[in-house]
């Protein structure tokens, strides 16, 4: 799980691909419709999505009406993936947190007397 995490992190590392990100949580988008949205060229969402694929997070799919039109859609596993792992992190500090308050009011209190 390390290695797919890497690769989302990689991957939302970037702004224009988290606007991509943003874009298809509304729904399944053709590349010409996201380069439009954000004002970037085809190609260059081309690079971005390519990179988004490698990490797993989005999927190509072709129309069957007709092989040329392309759309994408968010994959839920790697966000599922990363999420556990967030999780995971927020343990871990609310444990350090939870310490660290018991050990204050330890101490707070044997100072009071």
């Amino acid at each position: 799980m390390t290695a797919s995490i890497d690769a989302t992190f990689f991957a939302l590392s970037d702004p224009t691909r988290r606007a991509v990100i943003g874009i298809l949580s509304k729904g399944p988008q053709r590349p010409s419709e996201m380069a439009d949205a954000l004002t970037v060229s085809r190609p260059a969402i081309s690079r971005h999505l390519k990179v988004l694929r490698e990490a797993g997070l989005v999927v190509e799919r072709v129309q069957e009406a007709d092989t040329r039109v392309r759309e994408y859609t968010l994959r839920r596993k790697p966000f599922g993936d990363l999420r556990r792992w967030l999780d995971e992190v927020e343990c871990f500090w609310g444990d350090q947190l939870d310490a660290f308050k018991a050990h204050a009011e330890r101490s707070r209190k044997g100072g009071a007397r």
